[in-house]
């Protein structure tokens, strides 16, 4: 038996379809937004097709941005010789709230996994040994302490051990199976401080 109306249902099954949503937080958020003002509706609306339409990766360090360029990649006070690799954007945001790198990034989107059918072209890394033409002295592996993110991190530095840049890997405190968006500030930092060649 259905509790609610079509319109409804529909709104709660998109809702809990979004990562990290529940049908019971998928349930409060549908009629949060049904009980809105139509002005902060529409507003919503617009904002999410806005993002959509703009949002794009940043040419360089391939970041979501909706620039050309993203503000860290612009910023010429950042040290362009040092490029940290990362799986996701929100991986980034997290090394960038220790207020303590001032390289640059790189972002995969994704690791290499065999098991889900994603391999090495289905990343950003023809685009990282593109830049690594350029003139960078090192390379930081900052993927998940993940069973994909190991893999990647291995077969990254194959990658570029050949070219003659340093290739060093985050250090420990990483804990295995973690993921970096939920790692707190001092244990991100303390992980790069102590990162080690590859």
């Amino acid at each position: 038996m259905e509790l609610y109306s079509g319109h409804i249902n529909r709104l709660i099954e998109e809702l809990a379809a979004l990562p990290g949503i529940g049908s019971k937080s998928a349930q409060r958020l549908a009629f949060h937004l049904i009980n809105m003002p139509q002005d902060r509706v529409n507003r919503l609306a617009n904002t999410i097709m806005e993002a959509k339409a703009n949002v794009r990766y940043c040419s360089q360090c391939f970041t979501l941005t909706d620039n050309e360029v993203c503000p860290i990649c612009a910023n010429q006070k950042r040290n362009h010789n040092l490029i940290m690799v990362v799986e996701n954007t929100r991986d980034m945001t997290a090394y960038e709230k220790t207020g303590k790198y001032e390289g640059v990034y790189h972002v995969l989107h994704g690791a290499i996994s065999p098991m889900l059918g994603i391999g090495p072209n289905d990343i950003k890394l023809k685009e990282l040994m593109l830049r690594l033409k350029e003139d960078v002295e090192e390379v930081i592996i900052a993927t998940n302490s993940s069973l994909e993110g190991e893999t990647t991190a291995m077969y990254i530095s194959k990658l570029i051990k050949p070219t003659g840049v340093k290739v060093t890997r985050i250090a420990s405190g990483v804990p295995v199976g973690g993921d970096l968006e939920y790692i707190d500030e001092v244990t991100l930092l303390r992980a790069l401080e102590g990162r080690v060649e590859l």
